[in-house]
């Protein structure tokens, strides 16, 4: 059976020039897309794997049956149905039984979804969407970008795939605060770092962690723990181990539609932690931006546009 991701990479293959045949993607493949999404609940998984394990016949069932047969309630199926992207579970059930009999299927909103690379920035905008409906309180964001920036040194920690996420934060966030550290660098060496932040006075780590999820992410997260250190974690999952070691977590979706995952909704999740933190201290954050841009003018380290 392939991985995820080898599937993702079957389904969503935008190669120019195959035929037919070559394109066919297997009900399974095509299932693991469908409910590739990184917010589902441990029970919306279990949910998700019957119908996977079971889909000839579970995707003639009804709501009542399939909620039996899993083991789980009415209520947990449509909201399943509406995690997954589609208005209620009849018409998830209509693009299961299409998937089971061999067709192509719509889903919501597919008819006009065009192709893959198209379908991979509409599940981005949706991304985005939701990430705007948890920014219509924003109390937690400013509150974490306050002790962020009161932390001194403030470390931001990711590993594996999340080390660009990180890079980019730290890069902005030594704009505005004096003694940011970076830690990419997993095991002992992000032990010593992490260690040597608590001993100068830090208080806070952001950690960044992105699918696959990195064991060595969670052995830093829990070290920090263990070393006093607070954590603020921006990840993909609402709930999982790492989560339950930080003090504070973003969870934001993932572009998950092709074979690697993009990060628009968690960039801008960071560029909203780096505003809460310039806000924090306007008066450090102007004499910051000043002193940058002089030594920046001084050794011509941009191209005037």
């Amino acid at each position: 059976m392939p991985s995820p991701q080898q599937a993702r990479a079957q389904a969503s293959a935008i190669t120019s020039g195959r035929t037919a045949e070559e394109t066919e993607v297997s009900a399974t493949s095509r299932l693991r897309t469908l409910f590739d999404r990184p917010r589902l609940s441990p029970g919306q998984r279990r949910i998700a794997q019957y119908l996977i394990e079971h889909l000839p016949e579970a995707a003639f069932l009804s709501i009542t049956d399939l909620a039996d047969r899993v083991g789980v309630s009415q209520p947990s199926v449509t909201r399943f149905a509406s995690a997954v992207g589609f208005s209620g579970y009849p018409a998830l059930r209509e693009r299961l039984q299409s998937i089971a009999l061999g067709g192509r299927g719509t889903g919501p909103a597919d008819e006009n979804r065009g192709n893959e690379l198209q379908a991979a920035v509409d599940a981005e905008i949706e991304n985005l969407e939701n990430l705007r409906r948890d920014f219509a309180d924003a109390d937690r964001v400013i509150d974490v970008g306050r002790k962020l920036a009161a932390s001194t040194p403030l470390t931001v920690l990711g590993l594996r795939i999340s080390v660009s996420l990180a890079e980019y934060f730290a890069y902005a966030a030594r704009r505005v605060h004096p003694d940011v550290r970076l830690v990419t660098r997993g095991g002992s060496v992000a032990y010593d770092a992490l260690l040597q932040s608590r001993e100068a006075g830090g208080t806070w780590v952001l950690a960044f962690s992105m699918p696959r999820h990195a064991h060595e992410t969670l052995n830093a997260v829990r070290v920090a723990r263990g070393a006093g250190l607070k954590v603020a974690l921006i990840t993909d999952l609402a709930l999982g181990p790492v989560v339950d070691e930080a003090d504070v977590t973003f969870a934001t979706g993932t572009g998950s539609r092709l074979v690697f995952d993009s990060y628009a909704a968690p960039g801008v999740m960071c560029a909203a932690l780096l505003q809460a933190m310039t806000d924090a201290d306007p008066e450090r954050t102007q004499a910051r931006l000043e002193g940058y841009e002089q030594v920046a003018d001084q050794h011509q380290f941009f191209l005037r546009d």
